[in-house]
């Protein structure tokens, strides 16, 4: 029996304000714009605000920026998944950004 080929199934969400393919988050820290990064598309070493730790190249993690004024290159911040996620309960390092 031949085989199926099948459409790829697309299941992206739609740009967000012309910044590539993120969602809005809001919080009791303000309304967000929010993108996960795959591990294979990083090649740089980052340092997660939320545990002050290295984001190893390789890694995949979130890169969040400030809603309300579109933020600039300069705004965003890539975390850990894991710190982006209890950002609530901990709150950012006493490291400024």
């Amino acid at each position: 029996m031949p085989r199926r080929n099948r459409p790829e199934r697309r299941d992206e969400p739609p740009p967000l304000g012309g910044h590539g393919w993120a969602r809005a988050e809001s919080g009791p820290d303000g309304e967000w714009l929010v993108r996960s990064v795959s591990g294979t598309a990083t090649t740089k070493t980052y340092r997660c605000p939320g545990c002050d730790h290295e984001i190893r190249p390789g890694t995949p993690h979130v890169v969040a920026w400030p809603a309300a004024d579109h933020g600039s290159v300069e705004d965003r911040r890539h975390w850990h998944q894991g710190c982006w996620t209890s950002r609530r309960r901990r709150g950012p390092t006493s490291r400024r950004w």
